[in-house]
């Protein structure tokens, strides 16, 4: 029973998030990431974040080991992935600062791995999900952490309008140089 409530409580806010980065990216004048100052918004799309976060380890922790990967590929391939997943997020963090991080203007940065690639936080968060999926092995849990997964994937389409916007020709010349995710 709990884990049915926590899949589903998961579930629906997987796809809300997902919404709403799909209407910032429909309706850039009226987008909800990125917030670009401290207002609800930004509270909104990190609470969600957590929240959300939070109920998948809920999720895995209650269906662990449920499904059908076979202990070999899970730990060879998702412990590489997770681990790669997070040095390269981490990275990203350090190098772009915590308000830029969170959505807000800061400095435009092409340092570090933003010299290889325009997304290192959110292709770090993808392989870091991706080898949690695997190793966590539910079913359940993958659903999650595909939503997720999606996510990540749409948060650039949300952002590159408004680092337009924010840093001008200097963004659209990185941008032709460097890309999104490989």
């Amino acid at each position: 029973m709990l884990i049915q409530i926590l899949f589903y409580a998961a579930i629906i806010i997987g796809y809300v998030y997902t919404l709403l980065l799909l209407w910032s990216i429909l309706r850039p004048q009226r987008r909800i990431w990125p917030p670009a100052a401290v207002t609800w918004k930004l509270f909104l799309v990190w609470g969600l974040f957590y929240l959300g976060a939070g109920l998948t380890v809920g999720v895995m922790v209650l269906d662990w080991n449920t499904w059908a990967i076979p202990a070999q590929i899970r730990f060879a391939v998702g412990l590489p992935l997770a681990g790669l997943g997070l040095g390269l997020m981490l990275w990203g963090v350090r190098t772009l600062g915590m308000e830029n991080t969170h959505g807000l203007r800061d400095r435009f940065v092409t340092s570090g791995p933003y010299r290889f690639t325009r997304n290192p936080q959110y292709l770090g968060d993808i392989l870091l999900f991706t080898g949690i999926l695997l190793i966590a092995n539910s079913a359940r849990a993958a659903t999650i952490l595909l939503l997720f997964i999606i996510s990540f994937i749409l948060f650039p389409l949300t952002e590159e309008p408004w680092l337009e916007e924010q840093y001008g020709e200097e963004y659209l010349r990185y941008k032709i140089q460097t890309p999104r995710f490989l």
